[in-house]
């Protein structure tokens, strides 16, 4: 019998597939593959193979935590909706953790965390103790009009951004899935909602021109 609740983590929003297991505070095993496509099919094989090489069941799972972006419209949708899913058929609570807020996770505040968007934009936000910052989207020549500190800035763009902005490039403290995970832990008591994806920008997708086919009665 393992000490604490088992938490499973996991994300799809970028372009990997990672998933973390903790038991209590201790990490049991984690993992990343990466990958630009393919995440829905590969996801649950990896989960399994995940608790399996633990020496778990899904049965012993006791908590799901979800990455719920910002990032890939089609990764997001495919791990929230893993996550509900699984939520409720193991009968256990899943909760939403934000990529930017993942990224943040152990390091020293103040410190900027960012996500790669498409056009040339990123997604940013502002970690400061005690305050709370809603992510921003801002292409990279926006910047300079945002008055940003001088601060450390950890994610994908992390180089381009601290180079405009004077700070410096700091890595994750710790493996994405595993942050997720943590943050989950922390927030299972305050919370009874079912993740949700973080969309900041509209789709990219357009509606079809060509006239949809009659519906027959």
């Amino acid at each position: 019998m393992l000490p604490g609740v088992v938490t499973l983590a996991f994300d799809t929003s970028g372009p990997a597939c990672c998933a973390a297991i903790l038991s209590g505070e201790t990490i049991i095993a984690d993992t990343v593959e990466q990958m630009a496509r393919g995440q829905a099919e590969r996801l649950f094989p990896l989960l399994d193979e995940l608790l399996s090489a633990a020496g778990l069941a899904w049965g012993d799972v006791g908590r799901i935590g979800v990455g719920t972006g910002p990032g890939n419209f089609t990764g997001i949708r495919i791990s929230v909706a893993a996550a509900r899913g699984l939520a409720l058929s193991l009968g256990c609570p899943a909760i939403g953790v934000s990529t930017l807020d993942a990224l943040a996770h152990g390091l020293p505040q103040p410190c900027l965390t960012v996500v790669p968007a498409r056009r040339g934009s990123i997604y940013l936000q502002r970690h400061r103790q005690g305050e709370v910052h809603a992510p921003e989207t801002l292409t990279l020549d926006e910047l300079a009009a945002a008055a940003l500190p001088p601060v450390p800035v950890c994610g994908d763009v992390a180089n381009d951004v601290a180079a405009r902005i004077g700070g410096t490039v700091v890595r994750p403290a710790a493996p994405h899935a595993v942050s997720i995970a943590r943050i989950a832990c922390a927030r299972a008591a305050d919370t009874a909602d079912r993740p949700r994806p973080l969309y900041l920008r509209a789709a990219d997708a357009a509606p079809a021109s060509d006239r949809p086919p009659a519906i027959l009665p």
